[in-house]
């Protein structure tokens, strides 16, 4: 803690916090004073995603600073990659539990979300990705860092002569024109080209995955680029490890321990109509911790950016549940499509 000021850097209603591309977060730390005092609460405990966690500490130190000295600060150690993803021991086991950087997937008020908006500047690169589409209808979705801004990004196609479209949409979505990475319900709309705003490609790639029809722009802000999202290369891969698949004996269904993860039904379909399968339950599910199945391949009914993102380190084929029909027969070759998330918990 500085000597010189009321605040650490932890505190954003004072400073800002000085990350790459000078992004700033509101941790809204008066909004869990808040909810301490109402509660007369004595253990607050705080959750924040993989690329936050090294903020805390200094978060924790602001919190201490304001709080009465009786009240024990816990960081969830935890690995966390969205709102789907609590940290249901830590939430049992404190009277206010706070989620950092993600909108809420469910209403409930044994949890505070802090979704810890951007403050990256959407408009340049949304300029450029203005020359990848074509003057008319358009679809319009970002992801909850940029929610704050949605509106304006709406006014901003407009007035440049675009008629967008945006909805809602089903019950694991907060925001309308949302995407999640497991969830596109948002771009279900009426137009055939669809304008994504934020970073990284995983999740247009999975927009343009579950809706072939549509063209998918990506003004990628954080990282200054605008591109078309192409599947062919994801094509490849998730069909490579459906055909290693196809000769198969033993598989190994993963049912994922996490809040708003697990798909029991699924997994329970499969294990009725394989004598060959194995229910394995697992909260964080890794390559390691697999290695030692005797199987021939896995089929993972949780996160499905599990499969996508780190299927090609497994040491055996790990498919979606729609992959999995097709390597056992039930399904064409060409019914392969990305595996989304609907509901909640």
């Amino acid at each position: 803690m500085s000597q010189e000021s009321e605040y650490s850097e932890g505190d954003l209603r004072k400073t800002g916090m000085a990350l790459k591309h000078d992004r700033e977060w509101d941790y809204e730390l008066d909004r869990i004073i808040e909810a301490v005092e109402e509660r007369d609460a004595e253990k607050v405990g705080l959750q924040f995603p993989e690329g936050l966690k090294r903020r805390g500490p200094s978060v924790a130190d602001d919190l201490r600073e304001l709080l009465p000295d009786d009240v024990t600060i816990l960081l969830s150690g935890q690995p966390c990659y969205g709102a789907c993803d609590l940290d249901t021991y830590l939430m049992k086991r404190t009277d206010v539990f706070v989620h950092f950087g993600h909108s809420p997937m469910k209403n409930t008020d044994k949890v505070i979300y802090v979704p810890l908006f951007s403050n990256v500047d959407v408009f340049p690169i949304m300029e450029e990705s203005v020359e990848e589409l074509e003057v008319g209808d358009v679809g319009l979705v970002t992801t909850a860092q940029h929610m704050n801004r949605f509106e304006e990004m709406k006014e901003w196609l407009e007035d440049r002569g675009f008629t967008v479209h945006t909805r809602k949409g089903d019950d694991r979505l907060t925001h309308e024109g949302q995407v999640l990475g497991c969830n596109y319900a948002s771009a279900d709309i009426d137009a055939d080209q669809v304008l994504y705003v934020g970073g990284g490609k995983f999740h247009p790639l999975g927009l343009a995955m579950e809706h072939p029809d549509k063209t998918v722009v990506i003004a990628d802000p954080v990282n200054n680029v605008v591109t078309v999202a192409d599947t062919e290369k994801f094509l490849k891969q998730r069909y490579g490890a459906v055909h290693r698949a196809m000769d198969a004996e033993k598989w190994g269904v993963i049912f994922c321990t996490k809040i708003g993860q697990g798909r029991w039904d699924v997994a329970q379909d499969i294990l009725d109509e394989n004598d060959n399968a194995y229910l394995i339950t697992m909260d964080e599910v890794t390559p390691d911790r697999l290695r030692n199945f005797n199987m021939d391949a896995f089929v993972n009914t949780g996160c499905p950016r599990i499969t996508t993102d780190d299927g090609p380190q497994f040491h055996k084929p790990m498919l979606t549940p729609g992959e999995y029909e097709i390597a056992v027969g039930n399904e064409p070759l060409d019914s392969l499509e990305f595996d989304t998330f609907h509901g909640t918990w």
